[in-house]
């Protein structure tokens, strides 16, 4: 399956609070820039989680997939939700995969992370772009989830902040390109790009995007974790 993505933030929150909203699917959808619509499908008692999933790209162009989940719950400090997901769609950048989110609780806050992995869909040498694509997606999405926990800033909000400083960025360096001496106009745009976001807007950079010593989890939920894929693909 290739090289997994990892992403790590510190959220300082309650863990139920997080965990309702990376587990309710309306509430996922809105954080998460990887989706455009998640929904549960109805289940029977002690069945794992099956869900359709959609990527809207442009308009009239969605991409659909389905995947299973099931949430460990028994550790009240130390939870861990396993997924399996796959797309039969022609144009998923996205064929297959599998990973988990993990919650553990520490001193300082909730330890969030997710190591997932997956089978391109496009080819290996398009994979080589798309994958840090997506994982500064997942990256993007878990800062915007945690000011959304810790401010009370909504994710919506948060993206409008997010496109109105980017904005802003490109018409300074832009202005300075246009007016500015060619050294000046260097070192302005330069800032513009390397200074980091304002503390209120989303920004992956404040991931961790790489294992630590401390990162080794549990083995994830074995119902999602082992669901046959070529069931995935026809739900």
């Amino acid at each position: 399956m290739g090289r997994f993505v990892y992403v790590e933030c510190l959220v300082r929150a309650p863990m139920d609070a997080l965990w309702e909203l990376t587990q309710a699917p309306g509430q996922h959808q809105r954080w998460d820039l990887r989706f455009s619509e998640i929904d549960y499908l109805p289940r029977a008692d002690g069945e794992p989680q099956w869900f359709r999933y959609a990527v809207r790209l442009l308009p009239g162009l969605v991409i659909t997939g389905a995947g299973v989940t099931a949430g460990d719950r028994l550790d009240p400090d130390d939870r861990t939700s396993a997924l399996r997901f796959a797309s039969a769609h022609p144009l998923s950048p996205i064929r297959s995969g599998s990973g988990y989110w993990r919650y553990v609780q520490t001193s300082d806050g909730v330890r969030f992370l997710t190591r997932y992995g997956y089978r391109p869909g496009w080819g290996k040498a398009v994979d080589l772009v798309f994958r840090p694509l997506i994982g500064w997606a997942t990256a993007w999405s878990f800062d915007r989830l945690r000011l959304w926990l810790e401010t009370g800033r909504t994710p919506e909000r948060s993206l409008w902040q997010a496109l109105a400083e980017v904005c802003v960025r490109v018409l300074v360096a832009a202005t300075a390109v246009a007016l500015a001496p060619p050294a000046a106009a260097v070192l302005v745009a330069a800032l513009a790009v390397l200074l980091p976001p304002l503390p209120g807007t989303p920004a992956a950079r404040r991931c961790l995007r790489h294992p630590t010593s401390r990162s080794t989890s549990r083995p994830p939920d074995r119902q999602a974790a082992t669901a046959p894929l070529p069931e995935l693909e026809t739900r």
